[in-house]
Protein backbone atom coordinates (compact mmCIF):
# COMPACT_ATOMS: atom_id res chain seq x y z
CA UNK A 1 0.00 0.00 0.00
CA UNK A 2 1.73 3.45 -1.01
CA UNK A 3 1.67 6.25 1.63
CA UNK A 4 -1.29 8.22 -0.30
CA UNK A 5 -3.32 5.20 -0.02
CA UNK A 6 -2.47 4.50 3.60
CA UNK A 7 -3.27 8.17 4.73
CA UNK A 8 -6.77 8.10 3.12
CA UNK A 9 -7.30 5.36 5.01
CA UNK A 10 -6.25 6.64 8.28
CA UNK A 11 -8.60 9.77 7.42
CA UNK A 12 -11.59 8.05 6.94
CA UNK A 13 -11.11 5.96 10.67
CA UNK A 14 -10.59 9.73 12.09
CA UNK A 15 -13.96 10.49 10.26
CA UNK A 16 -15.81 7.88 12.03
CA UNK A 17 -14.10 7.74 15.21
CA UNK A 18 -12.90 11.29 17.23
CA UNK A 19 -9.79 9.25 18.68
CA UNK A 20 -8.01 6.29 17.26
CA UNK A 21 -4.78 4.94 18.76
CA UNK A 22 -1.65 3.72 17.02
CA UNK A 23 -2.55 0.25 17.52
CA UNK A 24 -6.27 0.49 16.10
CA UNK A 25 -4.30 1.91 12.96
CA UNK A 26 -1.74 -0.66 12.98
CA UNK A 27 -4.65 -3.21 12.71
CA UNK A 28 -7.68 -1.52 10.73
CA UNK A 29 -4.19 -0.87 8.22
CA UNK A 30 -3.43 -4.75 8.11
CA UNK A 31 -1.01 -5.16 9.87
CA UNK A 32 1.42 -1.97 8.93
CA UNK A 33 4.29 -1.43 11.36
CA UNK A 34 4.42 1.36 14.15
CA UNK A 35 7.02 2.63 12.87
CA UNK A 36 5.20 3.44 9.51
CA UNK A 37 1.99 4.63 10.96
CA UNK A 38 4.42 7.18 13.34
CA UNK A 39 5.58 8.55 10.05
CA UNK A 40 2.46 8.86 8.30
CA UNK A 41 0.95 10.51 11.44
CA UNK A 42 3.45 13.52 11.68
CA UNK A 43 3.93 13.95 8.11
CA UNK A 44 -0.36 14.47 8.28
CA UNK A 45 0.22 16.56 11.44
CA UNK A 46 2.50 18.82 9.66
CA UNK A 47 0.72 19.38 7.03
CA UNK A 48 -2.53 20.35 9.54
CA UNK A 49 -4.74 17.32 8.45
CA UNK A 50 -4.56 15.89 12.40
CA UNK A 51 -3.21 16.62 15.92
CA UNK A 52 -1.14 13.75 17.66
CA UNK A 53 -2.28 12.69 20.88
CA UNK A 54 0.35 11.89 24.00
CA UNK A 55 0.23 8.14 23.82
CA UNK A 56 0.65 7.37 20.32
CA UNK A 57 -3.49 8.33 19.61
CA UNK A 58 -4.74 10.96 16.79
CA UNK A 59 -7.81 13.04 16.09
CA UNK A 60 -8.39 15.40 13.34
CA UNK A 61 -7.66 19.03 13.49
CA UNK A 62 -11.32 20.46 13.47
CA UNK A 63 -12.08 23.51 11.81
CA UNK A 64 -9.24 23.91 9.54
CA UNK A 65 -9.24 20.66 7.83
CA UNK A 66 -11.61 19.56 4.24
CA UNK A 67 -11.64 15.80 3.57
CA UNK A 68 -10.41 14.73 0.60
CA UNK A 69 -12.82 14.50 -1.93
CA UNK A 70 -11.61 11.08 -3.13
CA UNK A 71 -12.53 9.96 0.23
CA UNK A 72 -16.70 11.68 0.38
CA UNK A 73 -16.74 9.61 -2.79
CA UNK A 74 -17.98 7.01 -0.73
CA UNK A 75 -19.42 8.44 1.88
CA UNK A 76 -23.62 8.87 2.58
CA UNK A 77 -23.75 7.95 -1.21
CA UNK A 78 -27.63 6.98 -1.39
CA UNK A 79 -28.14 10.44 0.07
CA UNK A 80 -26.06 12.41 -1.80
CA UNK A 81 -27.67 10.69 -5.10
CA UNK A 82 -30.75 12.09 -3.89
CA UNK A 83 -29.71 15.42 -3.32
CA UNK A 84 -28.06 15.68 -6.76
CA UNK A 85 -31.00 14.42 -8.44
CA UNK A 86 -33.48 17.03 -6.99
CA UNK A 87 -30.97 19.51 -7.79
CA UNK A 88 -30.58 18.52 -11.52
CA UNK A 89 -34.43 18.48 -11.89
CA UNK A 90 -34.33 22.10 -10.95
CA UNK A 91 -32.44 23.31 -13.93
CA UNK A 92 -34.44 24.22 -17.07
CA UNK A 93 -33.01 24.13 -20.41
CA UNK A 94 -31.43 27.02 -21.11
CA UNK A 95 -30.32 27.91 -17.98
CA UNK A 96 -27.04 28.95 -16.76
CA UNK A 97 -25.77 27.54 -13.82
CA UNK A 98 -23.04 27.42 -11.56
CA UNK A 99 -21.65 23.44 -9.99
CA UNK A 100 -19.39 23.94 -7.00
CA UNK A 101 -16.60 21.43 -6.13
CA UNK A 102 -17.46 18.60 -4.22
CA UNK A 103 -19.17 15.49 -4.71
CA UNK A 104 -22.41 15.85 -4.44
CA UNK A 105 -22.31 19.01 -6.75
CA UNK A 106 -20.23 16.48 -9.14
CA UNK A 107 -22.91 14.03 -9.01
CA UNK A 108 -25.70 16.16 -10.62
CA UNK A 109 -23.64 16.01 -14.03
CA UNK A 110 -25.04 12.52 -14.82
CA UNK A 111 -28.43 13.95 -14.18
CA UNK A 112 -28.32 17.18 -16.33
CA UNK A 113 -26.90 15.31 -19.62
CA UNK A 114 -29.98 15.67 -21.96
CA UNK A 115 -30.75 19.27 -20.71
CA UNK A 116 -29.46 21.90 -23.39
CA UNK A 117 -27.87 23.94 -20.17
CA UNK A 118 -24.65 26.16 -19.69
CA UNK A 119 -22.68 25.17 -17.14
CA UNK A 120 -19.55 27.25 -15.32
CA UNK A 121 -17.80 25.09 -12.75
CA UNK A 122 -14.90 25.45 -10.39
CA UNK A 123 -14.97 21.17 -10.25
CA UNK A 124 -11.57 19.95 -11.66
CA UNK A 125 -13.27 16.35 -11.76
CA UNK A 126 -15.95 17.51 -13.91
CA UNK A 127 -14.28 16.07 -17.40
CA UNK A 128 -15.07 12.58 -16.30
CA UNK A 129 -18.63 13.11 -15.84
CA UNK A 130 -19.39 14.93 -19.07
CA UNK A 131 -20.37 12.52 -21.56
CA UNK A 132 -22.67 14.54 -23.78
CA UNK A 133 -22.99 17.43 -26.71
CA UNK A 134 -25.68 19.68 -24.72
CA UNK A 135 -23.33 21.20 -22.14
CA UNK A 136 -21.77 24.32 -22.73
CA UNK A 137 -18.99 23.55 -20.17
CA UNK A 138 -16.88 26.52 -18.75
CA UNK A 139 -14.25 25.53 -16.29
CA UNK A 140 -13.16 28.37 -14.34
CA UNK A 141 -8.99 28.98 -14.14
CA UNK A 142 -7.22 29.48 -11.22
CA UNK A 143 -4.98 26.65 -8.55
CA UNK A 144 -6.62 23.13 -8.40
CA UNK A 145 -6.34 22.07 -5.00
CA UNK A 146 -5.80 19.04 -5.11
CA UNK A 147 -7.12 17.15 -2.06
CA UNK A 148 -10.70 18.78 -2.81
CA UNK A 149 -10.22 19.12 -6.41
CA UNK A 150 -11.35 22.82 -6.23
CA UNK A 151 -10.52 25.65 -8.25
CA UNK A 152 -9.52 28.70 -6.03
CA UNK A 153 -7.40 31.63 -5.95
CA UNK A 154 -7.56 35.30 -7.02
CA UNK A 155 -7.82 34.36 -10.83
CA UNK A 156 -10.72 32.10 -9.87
CA UNK A 157 -12.76 34.83 -8.05
CA UNK A 158 -11.83 37.63 -11.05
CA UNK A 159 -12.97 34.84 -13.84
CA UNK A 160 -16.33 34.20 -11.38
CA UNK A 161 -16.95 38.01 -10.85
CA UNK A 162 -17.72 38.13 -14.47
CA UNK A 163 -20.19 35.93 -14.78
CA UNK A 164 -24.23 35.77 -13.88
CA UNK A 165 -25.94 32.35 -13.40
CA UNK A 166 -29.88 31.56 -13.02
CA UNK A 167 -29.18 29.20 -10.16
CA UNK A 168 -26.00 28.33 -8.07
CA UNK A 169 -25.77 24.45 -6.69
CA UNK A 170 -22.84 25.29 -4.19
CA UNK A 171 -21.59 22.58 -1.29
CA UNK A 172 -20.11 23.16 1.97
CA UNK A 173 -18.23 21.49 4.83
CA UNK A 174 -20.66 22.10 7.55
CA UNK A 175 -23.57 24.03 8.81
CA UNK A 176 -25.21 25.42 11.64
CA UNK A 177 -27.27 28.26 13.77
CA UNK A 178 -24.01 29.88 14.56
CA UNK A 179 -21.32 29.65 12.05
CA UNK A 180 -23.99 29.49 8.79
CA UNK A 181 -23.01 27.57 5.75
CA UNK A 182 -19.18 27.21 6.30
CA UNK A 183 -16.01 26.21 4.82
CA UNK A 184 -12.64 25.69 6.27
CA UNK A 185 -10.66 27.52 3.69
CA UNK A 186 -11.01 31.17 3.13
CA UNK A 187 -10.45 31.40 -0.61
CA UNK A 188 -12.74 28.70 -1.24
CA UNK A 189 -15.17 31.04 0.88
CA UNK A 190 -14.99 33.78 -0.74
CA UNK A 191 -15.61 32.04 -4.58
CA UNK A 192 -18.50 30.72 -2.91
CA UNK A 193 -19.72 34.45 -1.74
CA UNK A 194 -18.98 35.85 -4.74
CA UNK A 195 -21.01 33.13 -6.84
CA UNK A 196 -24.39 33.59 -4.28
CA UNK A 197 -24.07 37.32 -5.32
CA UNK A 198 -23.87 36.54 -8.83
CA UNK A 199 -26.94 34.10 -8.69
CA UNK A 200 -30.68 34.61 -8.96
CA UNK A 201 -30.97 31.30 -7.03
CA UNK A 202 -28.49 29.69 -4.84
CA UNK A 203 -28.84 26.17 -3.53
CA UNK A 204 -26.67 24.79 -0.36
CA UNK A 205 -25.85 20.35 -1.27
CA UNK A 206 -25.00 19.00 2.19
CA UNK A 207 -26.95 15.75 3.43
CA UNK A 208 -27.60 15.47 7.28
CA UNK A 209 -24.09 14.69 8.46
CA UNK A 210 -22.74 18.27 8.06
CA UNK A 211 -25.65 19.34 10.32
CA UNK A 212 -24.52 21.30 13.09
CA UNK A 213 -20.46 21.31 12.12
CA UNK A 214 -18.10 24.08 12.01
CA UNK A 215 -15.39 25.33 10.42
CA UNK A 216 -13.09 28.04 9.93
CA UNK A 217 -14.91 30.68 7.67
CA UNK A 218 -18.53 31.25 7.53
CA UNK A 219 -19.96 31.98 3.92
CA UNK A 220 -23.25 32.59 4.27
CA UNK A 221 -26.17 33.03 6.73
CA UNK A 222 -28.38 29.61 6.66
CA UNK A 223 -31.36 32.06 5.45
CA UNK A 224 -29.25 33.34 2.14
CA UNK A 225 -29.73 30.26 0.45
CA UNK A 226 -32.23 27.13 -0.22
CA UNK A 227 -30.32 23.88 1.28
CA UNK A 228 -31.36 20.66 -0.22
CA UNK A 229 -30.42 17.85 2.00
CA UNK A 230 -31.73 14.38 2.62
CA UNK A 231 -33.90 15.02 5.81
CA UNK A 232 -34.50 17.52 8.50
CA UNK A 233 -32.44 18.12 11.32
CA UNK A 234 -33.19 21.35 14.12
CA UNK A 235 -30.09 23.20 12.18
CA UNK A 236 -32.26 22.60 8.84
CA UNK A 237 -35.43 23.93 10.06
CA UNK A 238 -33.64 26.51 11.83
CA UNK A 239 -32.65 27.80 8.35
CA UNK A 240 -36.35 28.05 7.50
CA UNK A 241 -35.25 27.74 4.18
CA UNK A 242 -34.97 23.92 2.86
CA UNK A 243 -35.70 21.67 0.82
CA UNK A 244 -36.06 17.83 1.56
CA UNK A 245 -34.79 15.33 -1.36
CA UNK A 246 -36.20 11.92 -0.61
Amino acid sequence: MIPYERRLQILDLLEKSEVVSLDEFCKSLGGVSESTVRRDLKTMEKEGEITLLRGGGACLKRGSYEVPVISKFGKNVEEKERIAKYAADLVKDGESIYIDSGSTALMMIKYLREKNITVVTTNAMIYQELQTNNIKCIVAGGEINITTASIIGITTNNFLKKYYFDKAFIGMSGFSEGAGFNTPDLLEAEKKRIVHHNSTKSYVLADSTKSGKNTLCKVMELEEATIICDKKTSVVEAGNNYIIAE
